[in-house]
C-alpha cells in the first residue's frame, strides 16, 4: 500500500473511532446540549432584544379547520420603549400559549387578553394561557380579560372549570410560587360601541387600545382593535364581513391584520361534502361564506384605508400546499397595491418607533 493509501486508511480509522465515541456518548452529549439550551432560554430576555416600537406576533393564524401551519386565532401585541413594556394577547385559540413559548415570547409577560368575540376557536385556549401566565409570573392578581359585554360569562366559566386546578397547584407549590390570589382570570367588560364610535380599552404610557364594532352576524357582540404606540399603528379585524366601520378605523394604519376566507377553496369542501353525502358539512361550509371577509374584499379595505401592509390571518380553509396560496390570493394584487402576506404561526412583524419601516421575522 502506498503512502497516500496509508494516509487515507488512517483517516478512515480515525473517523470511525470518532463516530463510535460520539455514538456511545450520544446520550451524555444530548443531555449537555439540552442543559445549555434550557439555561439560555431561562436566562434570556427576548422582549429586551426588540427595538422600541410596536410589534405583533402570530401565535395562531388559523381557524377551526385543522391546519398543520396554523393554530387557533391568537396574536401577541408588544409595545416596548426601553425597559417599559406592555404585552397583550388578542384572542386565545387552542395551542396559542405553547406556540408563544416556542416563539420565545414568554406567557409570563402578558398583561391582559383582548377578545374580539366569543366563538369557541377564539377562546378555547384561555384556561391554559391564564394558568401558564399565573405560575410562570408568580402572579398575585388574576389575568385581566378585556372584551365586550358577555366576557364575564366566558371568564366565570373558565374559572369554574379550573377551580380544582387552582387548589392543586397552590397546595403543591406553595402560595409563594403559585399565589392563590393570582389564579384564573378577571373580566373587564366594555359596551359594544356603535358604528363610528370607539371604546377605549386601555390607555397608559402612550399605548392606546381602541375597540370598534365589526359585523359577524349572527355573532354579537363582535369587535376589532386599533392599537397605537409611539407613532405606529396596528389594526386587528376580528371576524367580520367587509366592514365600512373597520375601514374607517384602519385609516392610514401601518399594518392591517385581517381575517380571510377563500370562497373558491371552501367551495371545494362544499362540493366534496355533497358528493360524500355529508349534508352537515355541506351546510356549514355554505353558512360560513356569509360572515367572513374574502381576501379581495380585505384588499379593497386596505386600499381604501391606505394601510401600509396587509396581513391575512384566521385563514379559511387550511392551505396545506404552497401552490394553494395563488388561488387564495385571487385578485388581491389588483385591489391593493401594497405588500401582502398570508400569515402562519411564528410570523412576527416589528414597527420601529420613528420610522415607517415594517420588518419581518419567523420566530419558529
Amino acid at each position: 500500500m502506498g503512502r497516500l493509501g496509508k494516509v487515507l486508511l488512517g483517516l478512515v480509522v480515525v473517523g470511525a473511532v470518532i463516530a463510535a465515541v460520539l455514538y456511545f456518548m450520544r446520550e451524555r452529549i444530548a443531555l449537555g446540549l439540552m442543559a445549555g439550551v434550557i439555561e439560555r432560554n431561562l436566562s434570556a430576555d427576548p422582549l429586551g432584544e426588540l427595538v422600541d416600537g410596536l410589534h405583533v406576533g402570530l401565535c395562531g393564524a388559523g381557524a377551526p379547520l385543522p391546519d398543520p401551519s396554523r393554530g387557533g386565532p391568537c396574536a401577541l401585541v408588544i409595545a416596548k420603549q426601553g425597559d417599559a413594556r406592555h404585552v397583550f394577547a388578542v384572542d386565545a385559540g387552542s395551542a396559542g400559549v405553547r406556540t408563544m413559548a416556542q416563539m420565545q415570547l414568554p406567557p409570563a409577560a402578558i398583561d391582559g387578553v383582548l377578545l374580539t368575540h366569543f366563538h369557541s376557536d377564539h377562546i378555547d385556549g384561555l384556561g391554559e394561557l391564564a394558568m401558564q401566565r399565573w405560575v410562570n409570573r408568580t402572579a398575585t392578581s388574576p389575568l385581566p380579560v378585556h372584551g365586550p359585554e358577555g366576557v364575564e360569562r366566558v371568564v366565570n366559566g373558565f374559572n369554574e372549570a379550573y377551580a380544582q386546578d387552582f387548589v392543586y397547584r397552590t397546595a403543591h407549590h406553595g402560595d409563594d410560587i403559585a399565589p392563590a390570589s393570582g389564579a384564573g382570570m378577571t373580566a373587564v367588560p366594555f359596551p359594544e360601541p356603535a358604528d363610528g364610535e370607539a371604546a377605549v380599552v386601555f390607555d397608559e404610557d402612550g399605548l392606546t387600545i381602541t375597540a370598534f364594532k365589526v359585523d359577524h352576524t349572527p355573532v354579537s357582540p363582535a369587535v376589532g382593535y386599533l392599537i397605537t404606540y409611539m407613532g405606529r399603528s396596528l389594526v386587528i379585524s376580528g371576524d367580520t364581513v367587509k366592514s365600512d366601520n373597520l375601514t374607517r378605523f384602519a385609516k392610514d394604519a401601518d399594518l392591517l391584520l385581517h381575517e380571510a376566507l377563500s370562497p373558491q377553496l371552501v367551495g371545494l369542501i362544499t362540493e366534496a361534502a355533497r358528493k360524500a353525502g355529508q349534508a352537515n358539512i355541506e351546510k356549514i361550509t355554505i353558512d360560513i361564506l356569509d360572515y367572513h371577509t374574502y381576501p379581495v374584499q380585505a384588499a379593497e379595505i386596505a386600499q381604501e384605508a391606505g394601510v401600509g401592509m396587509l396581513v391575512f390571518h384566521h385563514i379559511v380553509p387550511a392551505l396545506p400546499l404552497a401552490a394553494l396560496e395563488g388561488p387564495f390570493m385571487e385578485d388581491v394584487a389588483d385591489a391593493y397595491d401594497g405588500p401582502v402576506a398570508i400569515a402562519a404561526d411564528g410570523d412576527f412583524w416589528s414597527l420601529p418607533a420613528g420610522s415607517d419601516a415594517i420588518t419581518y421575522s419567523d420566530r419558529l
